[in-house]
C-alpha cells in the first residue's frame, strides 16, 4: 500500500512537471505551393531556445500543406489536444486569417509568419490575441512606389495572387501609387497553383506599362515574370518581399535578373553598413541558420520564424511572474507581455508592440534590393 502511494505521488509530480513545461504549437506550410517559405521556417524552429528564463520549451510542429482547412485543423489540434500556450504560424496570409477565430475563441496568443496587415488590423476583440512578424504590405508598398517614382515610372501593370495576399497588396499599393501620381493601367490575378498566365500577361502588355509589379510569394511568383520575359516585355520589374528566398532565384533564373523588391534587412545583412541598426541582430540569425544548413541557405521567411521566437523569449519571463504554463492565466499573461515588448532587435527589424500595433516595426525593417546575376544586391 505504501509502495502504491509512492507511485501515485511520483506520477502526480511528473504530471505537474509536464504541465509546467511551456508548449509552443507551430503550423507551417512545409509542403504545397508555399513550401519554399515554410521549409526554412520549419528549419528555424529547430534552432529556437529549448529553455527560456529557466523554463523548458516544447515545440510541436505540424505541416498544413499550404492549405487553409488544414491550418485550421492543426490549430484546433494544437490547442485542444496538445494544450499549447502559444501558436506560431502559419506561413501564408489565407491560412493565418482563417486561424484567428480559433485562437481568439480559445484565448491562446498567436504570432503569425504571414504578411497581410489584415492579420492584425484593426486590433479588435479577436485580433487582440494575434501578432505577426513580417512587414506590412503598406510599408513595402511605400518602398516600391518611392523607388518607382524616383526612377521615372508613371504607369504600372499589377498581377497578384487571387487570394488575400494579392488583394491585400493591391489595396495598399493602389493607395500609395495614387498619392505618388502613378497610374495602375492593368490589374490581373492568378492562382498559386496555376501553370500558365498567358491571358493575364497579354492584357498587361497591351496596356504598355512602364513597370510591372508581381504580388506573389515563393516560387509561384516567378511565373508571371517568366511569361512576360518570353513575350518580350522590356519594362521594369518589381516583386514583393514574398519572393526573398533562394528557391525564387533558382526557379526564375535569368528571367528575374534586374528585378527590384523591398526586403527585410536580413536578406542582405552582410552587405549592410556597420551603422545599420538591424545588422547585428540580422547577422545573428544568418550565422545560426547557416551553421546548421550551409552557407547561402538563409531566407527571409525563416527569419520571420526566428523573430516569433525572439518575441516569445522577450515575453515569457514577464508571463511566468504571473502564472504557470498550461493555464488560461499564463496564456493571457503571455498575450499581455507580447503586447508590451519594447525595442526587441530581430532579424527583420526592431519590435515595439502596443495595444494598437501588433506588428511593431518601423522604417528600419526594410531595404531595397536588386537581383543581379542571380544574387541579391543591397541598394543604398
Amino acid at each position: 500500500m505504501k509502495f502504491q502511494r509512492l507511485l501515485l505521488v511520483a506520477a502526480l509530480t511528473m504530471a505537474g512537471a509536464a504541465q509546467a513545461q511551456i508548449k509552443v504549437g507551430v503550423t507551417v506550410s512545409a509542403t504545397g505551393p508555399a513550401a519554399s517559405l515554410g521549409i526554412p521556417e520549419k528549419n528555424t524552429i529547430e534552432l529556437m531556445p529549448k529553455t527560456i528564463a529557466g523554463q523548458k520549451i516544447e515545440y510541436i510542429v505540424l505541416d498544413d500543406g499550404s492549405d487553409t482547412t488544414k491550418a485550421v485543423a492543426n490549430t484546433r489540434k494544437l490547442i485542444t489536444e496538445d494544450k499549447v500556450d502559444v501558436v506560431l504560424g502559419s506561413t501564408v496570409t489565407p491560412n493565418s486569417l482563417a486561424m484567428i477565430d480559433v485562437v481568439a475563441e480559445a484565448q491562446v496568443p498567436m504570432i503569425s509568419m504571414a504578411a497581410s496587415a489584415r492579420i492584425v488590423e484593426p486590433v479588435d476583440a479577436k485580433k487582440r490575441w494575434v501578432f505577426k512578424t513580417p512587414q506590412n504590405d503598406i510599408m513595402m508598398s511605400l518602398a516600391i512606389v518611392t523607388h518607382m517614382a524616383d526612377n521615372g515610372v508613371k504607369t504600372v501593370g499589377f498581377i497578384g495572387f487571387a487570394d488575400a495576399y494579392g488583394e491585400g497588396w493591391y489595396g495598399e499599393f493602389a493607395k500609395v501609387a495614387a498619392i505618388k501620381g502613378i497610374q495602375i493601367v492593368a490589374n490581373e490575378r492568378y492562382a498559386r497553383t496555376d501553370t500558365a498566365v498567358t491571358g493575364q500577361v497579354l492584357k498587361i502588355m497591351a496596356a504598355k506599362p512602364d513597370a510591372v509589379l508581381v504580388a506573389g510569394s515563393g516560387t509561384p511568383a516567378a511565373l508571371p515574370q517568366k511569361t512576360l520575359k518570353e513575350r518580350g516585355y522590356t519594362g521594369r520589374y518589381y516583386q514583393t518581399h514574398g519572393v526573398a528566398n533562394a528557391d525564387f532565384l533558382r526557379v526564375g533564373g535569368k528571367d528575374v535578373d534586374d528585378t527590384f523588391l523591398p526586403s527585410g534587412p536580413v536578406l542582405v545583412a552582410d552587405q549592410l553598413p556597420a551603422s545599420h541598426p538591424v545588422k547585428k541582430s540580422a547577422m545573428a540569425y544568418v550565422q545560426a541558420y547557416e551553421a546548421a544548413h550551409g552557407k547561402g541557405s538563409v531566407s527571409t521567411f525563416g527569419a520571420h520564424a526566428w523573430d516569433t521566437g525572439l518575441l516569445m523569449a522577450a515575453a515569457v519571463p514577464a508571463a511566468l511572474k504571473k502564472a504557470k504554463p498550461g493555464t488560461a492565466e499564463f496564456r493571457a499573461a503571455l498575450r499581455d507581455a507580447i503586447e508590451q515588448v519594447k525595442d526587441v532587435p530581430g532579424a527583420h527589424g526592431i519590435f515595439t508592440m502596443s495595444p494598437t500595433d501588433h506588428l511593431g516595426l518601423d522604417q528600419r525593417a526594410y531595404v531595397m534590393v536588386k537581383i543581379v546575376n542571380g544574387a541579391w544586391k543591397y541598394q543604398p
